[in-house]
């Protein structure tokens, strides 16, 4: 029973903290967010008439499709795995720093159950966020801990997904000059922020910790920093922990990309590595502010194939890639997601009973 009473104001707070929906809903006016997705409707819009001629015959695809190579897609489904498995060891190193141990197949069922429950559900992510936070506290993360650990992952994946995205900027000679200054940006506003979270040091530390405070300290910022500053005190995090959740983060983007580079291949696309990886992140923009489906279902779909052809991909290998890549990455995910949430739950009843 004091275990219940304990738990509950932890559960509502790490809801507060994480569901970064809301605090989007309040922090923006609704002309605003719905204006938004009205240009990227008209975006989209405006790349299926510009391309209309040029968009895949379904019967096309499906053709290109049927001579898919196995030797590719096989290689598509590892990436993908890979992918997914940094993902778990993250949140598996985020836990060890705060001394909660937590295996690796446990951390990947977590991964796999609460991506399900994210890409399907109605307010899915809020549902994975509590889902994460229960499984962390089962495990035996106080509440402080889990929700430092829901934070500083998300915020770690988050900035491994801009390092990413930048990279491919450089590739691209109209982009470089802006890509190679955000870059440095990054790199120093990272270095500050480490330096403000140093426990020691009145003089450097302090002052950075001055400087900082009204971004931290924004109404937008404030539900996400104060949580997670709290829960920091019990993460012991070395150079060794910075330097494999920074590795992992960019892993997990890279295998996802290469996934689809890897699909991409299995029907004879062959196009330069920055341009599937600037395709990519324009679906997953694409997806993020035009969440009409679960899953960017559809806005994922048509604005990669679309950036593909654009990119000089020829229509059929360009839809027929889209389609392999998100039957691995969506459907393949989701199934193998729901199965570990099963898991999951079959492992928490026998518990539930004994306690």
């Amino acid at each position: 029973m004091a275990e219940a009473t304990t738990a509950a104001p932890a559960a509502d707070a790490v809801l507060g903290a994480g569901d970064a929906v809301t605090i989007w809903e309040r922090g923006v006016p609704a002309r605003v967010r719905w204006a938004g997705r009205a240009v990227m409707i008209g975006a989209l819009a405006a790349c299926v008439a510009i391309f209309h001629d040029d968009l895949p015959d379904l019967g096309a695809v499906w053709r290109v499709l049927i001579h898919a190579g196995p030797g590719w897609l096989a290689c598509a489904v590892v990436a993908q795995l890979a992918s997914m498995a940094m993902f778990a060891r993250v949140q598996r190193r985020l836990l060890r720093a705060g001394g909660v141990r937590m295996s690796l197949p446990r951390a990947i069922r977590m991964t796999y159950a609460g991506n399900a429950l994210s890409t399907t559900l109605p307010a899915g992510p809020a549902i994975s966020v509590a889902f994460n936070f229960r499984q962390y506290r089962r495990a035996g993360a106080p509440a402080r801990l889990a929700t430092a650990v829901v934070l500083l992952g998300g915020a770690i994946m988050t900035g491994g997904y801009t390092v990413v995205a930048l990279a491919a900027l450089v590739a691209e000679p109209r982009s470089r000059a802006f890509a190679v200054a955000a870059l440095i940006l990054l790199a120093a506003f990272a270095g500050l922020l480490v330096l403000a979270g140093r426990r020691r040091g009145s003089g450097p530390a302090a002052l950075v910790r001055r400087v900082l405070h009204p971004v931290m300290g924004h109404r937008l910022a404030a539900p996400f920093t104060g949580p997670l500053c709290e829960g920091r005190a019990g993460l012991r995090l070395r150079p060794a922990d910075w330097a494999m959740l920074t590795g992992a983060s960019l892993l997990n983007w890279v295998f996802d990309i290469l996934s689809l580079a890897a699909a991409g291949r299995a029907v004879g696309l062959h196009a330069a590595l920055y341009a599937i990886t600037l395709a990519y992140f324009a679906a997953q923009a694409a997806g993020s502010l035009v969440p009409l489906l679960p899953g960017g279902l559809g806005a994922i779909e048509g604005s990669l194939a679309a950036s593909l052809v654009a990119f000089g991909a020829l229509a059929a290998p360009a839809g027929a890639a889209v389609a392999l890549y998100r039957l691995v990455s969506f459907w393949g995910v989701m199934g193998a997601g729901w199965l570990a949430w099963l898991a999951v739950r079959a492992g928490e009843r026998p518990a539930e009973t004994l306690s």
